[in-house]
């Protein structure tokens, strides 16, 4: 008599000492579709991580470029600034400011000339260092560019004097520039009278940001200041600026009242008299911003208009990213 076998639901019917598993093509299978899964999400990474450090790249250029703006713009608006006089400065002898470590000299102009120069409000030279032989090494300066002087007065009166630093005694009837603790004295003493710190820069670029060894080279914008011992030194402005371009206006009759740009005006920076660098009454900038390092995979090809000169790439592209900033500032002083 057969019995019967138990029906077997819900599972496979496996033979008393075999194994259920997967087979050699299941596994196979598996392996190529996981293989699959992981290479997409490493393409996806790899897109994520390109476009963190482009977002990181363009976040660079805005920020080192607009800050060099306003840095610039900040000192142009109180540029001419002589504290509480409109008259003309009281002439001096230069040369009884004293020694003036580092000071900025054209060729030909006697010591303390530049610094004097208080009647000057903004200076430039077109596409030329003038001061190759003293604060701007030509090791230092980065050729084609301009360089601007911005010259004022600090915006409060100091209170105590010291030694060696440079000031200016103003009135509403006169002023004059000093150094050191013993002010000048003007007839029948004038009120109100107080004394403000001179302050001059002088705007560059140099080829690099810390120095000519450096790699890959980075240029930067750089200022030489007057210090408060009377010398003048470098101060890094903001890295990755490449190109420094100015325009100089000037209100002109013909052909009609407006204002014209020019990129030279005639004069020099320590001319103490009266030129046409006195009816200057607008600057426009143009600074040209960069990356640090080049991009792999990217071609610059872009052609850059400033004032006088253009930066056409598309001949020699490069992979590095660049971004022009431009403003004009109406001076007020």
């Amino acid at each position: 008599m057969n019995t019967p076998q138990p029906a077997v639901t819900g599972k496979r019917f496996q033979r008393p000492g075999r194994q259920a598993g997967f087979t050699l093509i299941e596994m196979m299978i598996s392996i190529t579709i996981g293989l699959g899964i992981l290479a997409g999400l490493v393409g996806v990474l790899a897109t994520n991580s390109s476009n963190s450090r482009t977002n990181d790249r363009t976040s660079e250029l805005l920020t080192n470029g607009r800050y060099a703006l306003d840095s610039m713009k900040q000192e142009l608006r109180q540029a001419g600034f002589r504290g509480y006089t409109w008259a003309e400065p009281t002439l001096i002898t230069p040369s009884t400011l004293g020694t003036l470590s580092n000071e900025c000299l054209g060729t030909g102009a006697g010591a303390g000339s530049f610094i004097a120069n208080i009647r000057q409000s903004v200076w430039g030279a077109n596409n030329s260092n003038p001061f190759s032989g003293s604060c701007i090494p030509s090791a230092s300066y980065a050729d084609g560019n301009d360089v601007l002087v911005v010259r004022r007065l600090a915006a409060v009166p100091s209170t105590t004097l010291t030694a060696n630093t440079i000031y200016f005694r103003s009135s509403y009837a006169t002023g004059q520039i000093f150094r050191g603790t013993t002010a000048p004295t003007f007839p029948g003493s004038p009120t109100p009278l107080a004394s403000f710190a001179l302050q001059t820069y002088v705007y560059y670029i140099s080829p690099f940001t810390v120095s000519a060894t450096e790699s890959p080279l980075l240029p930067a914008l750089y200022r030489v200041a007057l210090q408060s011992d009377g010398s003048m030194s470098r101060e890094l402005v903001a890295s990755g600026i490449e190109h420094l371009q100015v325009q100089y206006g000037k209100v002109t009759t013909m052909p009609a009242l407006t204002t014209q740009f020019f990129d030279t005006i005639a004069g020099a920076s320590s001319d103490s008299g009266v030129t046409d660098w006195d009816n200057v009454n607008a600057v426009r900038i143009w600074l040209l911003a960069r990356n640090e390092t080049a991009e792999p995979g990217y071609s610059n090809t872009n052609i850059y208009s400033m004032g006088d000169q253009t930066y056409d790439l598309s001949a020699a592209p490069d992979g590095f990213r660049r971004q022009l900033f431009s403003t004009v500032v109406q001076l007020r002083n």
